[in-house]
């Protein structure tokens, strides 16, 4: 990983660094930028006034329109202007638009990643027909590379979920080790639960109206059944324990009295079944417990052995492989001599594993394009994630070696900011290769985006319904792309943070959520799409609901 190489380089190239010009609107363009952006002809008119006023799903639908034309389609004219508009014939062929999917919880929440593609837009990254040698030779000058555009951040996300057709074969892991794994199979009841009736207090089960005659003896928790009881009778009774037959009610211990002549007497009365939990009273044998798809928590553990399981079904956790890249990282101490440490090493694996992956080998290769080659040809991890050098410096090794591999590249780089020059590719063995750029937000920008979705349906998992929450104060956007700001939850309302650079992770790590603010920002009171973050949806960063 390379804290500061990718955005960093794009960013010192066009002397829009934000870390380095505190005056400039972060992850908005420079004048330099403007400038380019303008003579290419690609430069956007400022963003009317009348349109901040837009009730947000609106400008959700108008920013993200579900009716795109597909990724892979021929790559756009990269001198045409950015929203030149379809050709009149091709406009009217395009199909309608579907109405628009919005959450159960709030009609007024746009969710984009429940939107339907139109019809002829893929529904999944399928390898090609005929793949390529695993060694194909680099483009010459004469053949260089097919530009992409960048894609925008939605539709990114919808590719990387749609990757890969669906999770990993299911295994029986005993209970022990199923802990934040997803149910392969929806778990039913063994038994009925409670098995017998049982005594919900400490105190005497007795049968009929008082006073009771004691019996001697006891029923106690985890005996046989004991003998039943006649009218009139009782016998003391522990919390837990089988309730005899022709018991009427417990009485609790603190609510009866015995005498000298081991009558009992209730001092505070009790009604019919009082303090019993009766067979089945929380399922019957066969009942549905939960489904399919379902997490296995600490609570799903305990629900599990209580209905009689010994191991579960599961999906296994995917084998992700992390390859650092950046020769200017250092493993500890403090930054020197043009060193700097490096930050995506330590956290990566931790959050993967919140992501649902079985993360097995951190690899520091440096910038090595044969390393790199080597790592990617050999690795056995069906997901690889890579840090840094997936831009296009003399340092940038990612692209030359996934063309010299045969990859076929599905997102090569994102509308958002930050963490744009990231990607989503597939080897010729169906492995597929998450590339984050090295700046620490950025990089987080990069999980969220492709390596969430990717793994989700990997390990099994069912989308959460992405929320909305209001804005408590203006947060700027940019121009064109979209913006994941952290943000913390107060009172209802979402409050962004500062320190949101793409080489920062300050305010990453104190955030509740992600905002994602579209084109242009958002104004206070607005209501915007959050992205939960693995500690605040799952706590302790581990994969629990």
């Amino acid at each position: 990983m390379a804290l500061v190489r990718d955005d960093a380089r794009r960013e010192t190239r066009s002397g829009a660094r934000q870390d380095a010009r505190p005056d400039t609107r972060p992850d908005g363009p420079s004048h330099e930028e403007a400038r380019r952006d303008e003579a290419s002809g690609r430069a956007e008119a400022p963003r009317p006034a009348a349109r901040r006023e837009q009730p947000s799903r609106e400008r959700a639908r108008e920013q993200y329109p579900h009716d795109q034309a597909p990724y892979d389609q021929a790559p756009r004219d990269q001198d045409a202007p950015r929203d030149q508009d379809a050709p009149r014939d091709q406009a009217q062929q395009a199909p309608p638009a579907r109405e628009t999917a919005r959450t159960a919880a709030d009609p007024e929440v746009f969710d984009f990643d429940a939107v339907e593609d139109p019809a002829g837009t893929p529904t999944a990254a399928a390898p090609d027909p005929a793949p390529r040698n695993a060694m194909t030779p680099d483009p010459g000058p004469s053949n260089p590379p097919t530009p992409h555009p960048a894609t925008p951040w939605h539709q990114a996300r919808r590719i990387a979920e749609r990757a890969v057709a669906g999770g990993r074969a299911p295994e029986r892991v005993a209970l022990a080790g199923a802990g934040g794994l997803v149910l392969a199979a929806p778990l039913a009841a063994l038994t009925d639960l409670p098995p017998f009736d049982t005594s919900a207090m400490d105190g005497w089960a007795v049968a009929g109206p008082g006073p009771w005659q004691l019996r001697a003896g006891g029923a106690l928790a985890g005996h046989a059944e004991p003998k039943g009881l006649e009218d009139g009778e009782a016998v003391a009774i522990a919390t837990g324990a089988r309730v005899p037959y022709g018991s009427t009610a417990v009485l609790r211990s603190e609510h009866g009295q015995v005498d000298a002549r081991q009558r009992l007497h209730a001092v505070r009365e009790s009604g019919q079944g009082q303090d019993i939990r009766p067979r089945g009273q929380e399922c019957r044998s066969g009942d549905q417990l939960l489904p399919l798809g379902t997490v296995v928590t600490p609570a799903v553990l305990g629900l599990a052995a209580a209905a009689g399981y010994d191991g579960l079904l599961v999906v296994p956790r995917p084998r992700v492989e992390v390859l650092v890249l950046g020769d200017e990282l250092l493993t500890s101490g403090l930054p020197r001599e043009g060193l700097i440490r490096d930050a995506l090493g330590p956290m990566l694996p931790s959050w993967l594993r919140s992501l649902g992956a079985e993360v097995t080998a951190v690899h520091r290769l440096g910038d090595d394009a044969e390393a790199l080659r080597t790592a990617l040809a050999e690795s056995t991890a069906e997901v690889l994630v890579t840090t840094g050098g997936t831009a296009a410096g003399p340092l940038d090794h990612v692209h030359p070696t996934l063309r010299r591999l045969g990859a076929r590249l599905l997102v090569d780089g994102v509308e958002v900011r930050p963490g744009h020059p990231m990607l989503l590719a597939q080897l010729p063995d169906g492995r597929h290769l998450v590339g984050l750029p090295g700046n620490p937000l950025a990089a987080v920008s990069g999980l969220l985006t492709l390596a969430e979705p990717l793994l989700r349906v990997l390990s099994g998992r069912i989308a959460a319904r992405p929320g909305a929450v209001a804005l408590r104060e203006e947060v700027p956007g940019h121009p064109r792309d979209t913006r994941l700001v952290p943000a913390v939850l107060r009172e209802g309302e979402a409050v962004p943070l500062h320190f949101s650079g793409p080489a920062m992770l300050r305010g990453i790590a104190g955030a509740d959520v992600m905002v994602v603010v579209p084109p242009g920002g958002g104004r206070a009171g607005e209501e915007l799409l959050t992205l939960d973050l693995p500690w605040s949806a799952f706590g302790d960063g581990e994969c629990f609901t």
